[in-house]
């Protein structure tokens, strides 16, 4: 199943303490949504049996309509694209996956996200945040099916979405760099609202997710196969009164849209199914390597030393089998000394043929979907810019 938790409110109403909170040394009460979330995970992981799990997360941030990824090496340097596949949906190409095993890793790949986002001071801020952020993580669980016998796999997703705040420009006194920044953050949390309106009216067909590139990010969280939770931050100062408002019509309206959330059963593109069927294939082709080069005056192997391959074997047989990801984080170093092995048991014929025909069938399709994609992402800066010339007229 897939599940999103976002904040949403004005600028400096606390979104981000909500979200993150407060770390370490601080005492564990103070920690935000997201910690919390790592701590329930990997307990509920700790305490099943009979199964086997594959943890990954990522994080990113959409920064003046830039998407970057914040676990790279230079955040502010990398600018990713949306693309659109016929199986999994919108997604963002060249993201940075890592596997972790524990709360501790995790809390340091966040804190890592969290140095690299967009930060600026305002007159309602010292540290406002002038982005949205996105830290995914994806939990893969494999068990098997007791009426049926057979290994079962099922995904889950959880976004947890720190949203940038709206703005007036009159309170905050931006200028320069954060009133285009603002300009931006305004500009998405409107397509935001629009969206959720046109969700909750029902009666147009079309809703206007490509708007801006966090509504298409969220699209299966407002409109799909997804269990949605909004936390709306509201300011208790009476300065902040029209503000408040509308951040609660704005939860209200969003309260009123229905999802029919899921489980992801058995898909088809399990990362922990590849990691399995990799180790097992390797084992056997192992094996077998290891078996041809035991007597008789053979070869020991066409691609390989016959004492490596024995080496191998022997280390992917001493590795612990509690979990699927800490098997393959293990082994890592070992499959790289038989990637001759694997290009060998890999190479059928008929597989690569029918493999190649489907690649290329996809391929187009989905070319053609983000060839519209383009096209309509150009309109939509186009009329950005004329919205901002409007807005600088009406000045």
């Amino acid at each position: 199943m897939t599940g999103t938790i976002f904040a949403y409110g004005q600028t400096g109403c606390g979104k981000t303490h909500t979200m993150q909170g407060l770390m370490h040394p601080h005492p564990p009460e103070m920690r935000g949504v997201i910690p919390r979330s790592f701590v329930h995970i990997f307990e509920a992981i700790r305490i099943a049996t009979g199964c086997e799990f594959l943890v990954r997360c990522s994080y990113l941030e959409i920064y003046q309509e830039d998407v970057r990824d914040l676990l790279a090496a230079n955040a502010s340097e990398t600018k990713l694209d949306l693309k659109e596949d016929p199986g999994k949906g919108v997604y963002v190409k060249d993201l940075t996956e890592i596997v972790v095993e524990d709360e501790e890793t995790i809390n340091k790949l966040m804190d890592k996200g969290q140095e690299q986002r967009s930060v600026a001071a305002t007159a309602m801020n010292d540290t406002s945040s002038r982005s949205h952020a996105i830290f995914t993580i994806l939990v893969e669980v494999s068990e098997m099916d007791e009426a049926s016998g057979k290994e079962m796999i099922r995904v889950g997703k959880l976004n947890l979405v720190d949203l940038a705040g709206s703005e007036r420009q009159k309170k905050t006194g931006a200028g320069g760099d954060r009133l285009k920044e603002g300009a931006k953050i305004n500009l998405s949390l409107s397509a935001l609202g629009n969206v959720i309106s046109a969700l909750v009216d029902g009666k147009g067909k079309h809703i206007p997710y490509r708007d801006s590139k966090l509504t298409r990010l969220l699209q299966d969280s407002l409109g799909g196969n997804t269990k949605t939770l909004m936390v709306a931050a509201v300011s208790p100062a009476d300065y902040n009164y029209d503000e408040t408002m509308s951040t609660l019509r704005y939860a209200n309206r969003a309260k009123n849209i229905k999802n029919k959330p899921k489980i992801n059963e058995d898909p088809k593109d399990a990362m922990l199914r590849e990691f399995k069927d990799e180790i097992a294939a390797l084992k056997l082709a192992l094996a077998a390597a290891s078996a041809g080069g035991g007597g008789g005056g053979a070869p020991a192997t066409s691609y390989g030393d016959a004492q490596i391959v024995s080496g191998v074997l022997e280390q992917l047989n001493h590795v612990p089998s509690e979990n699927v990801h800490t098997k393959y984080i293990e082994t890592e170093k070992v499959v790289e000394k038989v990637v001759e092995v694997e290009r060998v048991v890999k190479n059928n014929e008929i597989y690569e043929e029918a493999m190649g025909l489907a690649g290329e069938y996809n391929k187009s399709l989905v070319d053609q979907r983000n060839k519209l994609g383009d096209e309509l992402e150009e309109q939509r800066r186009h009329r950005e810019q004329l919205e901002m010339r409007l807005a600088k007229l009406s000045k």
